[in-house]
């Protein structure tokens, strides 16, 4: 196998406002992905991941450093490279309104040079795959968001990628959506072991199950970039806590400031009116800590449990909080 992704020092800059405030979007990030892996770059909303995507899919110039996608340069072979690579986009548009389904499908196969039999045989093959047959002659405009996102994922296999860039492909999908555009895409790389995914998303569960290995990022640096087990099992000498907690507007951050406590998130719940509090403590003994400080406080508990690390967990153990 080898690297299909590699970055050295890269660096973005963007200056923002009247002001021309320097924000530092992506900061001397290294990355090596290998052909065959679905490789994560998790992070928050505004973390660089979009940015990273951005320059590797040769649509924005980095302002230092270097990145190159099958060993070509992201800046001096851009041409080159967009041969190999595919970009979907999650809450993208996956074509044109007007147009069916299908007959959209058809247009991005003629741009990428496909010969009729092939891209028909593609266009059938993803329309069954992703179940939206019976949506083939509907004009995309009328497809609901979940549609348009099965869309989009099969506009992004029709060329055959050697290189898939997925940028939050289940923002905001059903969970029945999401789980067949996950499976769609572990079935594409087990079949072909030269062809690389680069999944960017916040959903640390999707992380957890489709990929070989994650780069966490914040704030535009790498924080950490192995297995998902092999991070998680850096956390096995730590404790987790999941409260379950009646929603307070004055919020719970007065825990964060509590010995022992390492990481923290407060995640509120409109529709019934609870808090998901998540503690990263030292060890077990913290738990004992949290439990008396919540009685003294006259806090009711819904429910308390410790729980096994998660990747969000190792998150917050890097950064000292949550994704929301």
């Amino acid at each position: 196998m080898g690297t299909a992704i590699e970055t050295l020092d890269l660096t973005r800059h963007f200056k923002r406002g009247k002001e021309k405030e320097l924000v530092v979007a992506l900061d001397r990030v290294n990355l090596q992905v290998e052909e065959g892996e679905i490789f994560g770059l998790l992070g928050p909303n505004g973390a660089g991941k979009t940015t990273l995507i951005n320059i590797l899919t040769t649509t924005l110039l980095p302002t230092s450093g270097a990145a190159y996608v099958k060993g070509m340069d992201v800046v001096e072979e851009a041409a080159e490279i967009r041969r190999y690579i595919s970009l979907v986009s999650g809450g993208e548009s996956p074509g044109y309104g007007i147009l069916t389904a299908r007959e959209n499908l058809w247009f991005f196969s003629q741009l990428h040079g496909l010969r009729s039999r092939v891209a028909n045989e593609r266009i059938k093959e993803f329309m069954e795959k992703l179940e939206f047959t019976d949506y083939a002659n509907t004009k995309m405009h009328k497809l609901s968001t979940g549609y348009k996102q099965r869309l989009n994922l099969a506009r992004g296999f029709i060329s055959d990628p050697d290189v898939l860039f997925l940028d939050e492909p289940t923002l905001g999908l059903d969970v029945l959506s999401a789980r067949q555009i996950r499976s769609l895409v572990k079935e594409w790389v087990k079949r072909d072991s030269e062809k690389t995914v680069l999944l960017t998303t916040h959903y640390m569960a999707e992380a957890e199950e489709m990929c070989n290995r994650v780069a966490m990022i914040d704030q535009g640096k790498i924080l950490a970039c192995d297995t998902p087990e092999n991070l998680k099992r850096g956390l096995e000498a730590k404790a987790t806590l999941r409260l379950e907690v009646p929603s307070d507007e004055s919020g719970y951050s007065w825990l964060r400031e509590m010995p022992g406590v390492l990481g923290f998130s407060e995640t509120t719940h409109i529709e019934t009116g609870t808090t998901t509090l998540k503690l990263l403590l030292e060890d077990e003994l913290g738990i004992i800590t949290i439990s008396d400080k919540i009685k003294k406080k006259g806090l009711r508990v819904v429910s308390i449990s410790e729980t096994r690390p998660t990747l969000e967990d190792v998150y917050i153990s890097l950064v000292g909080r949550g994704l929301k």
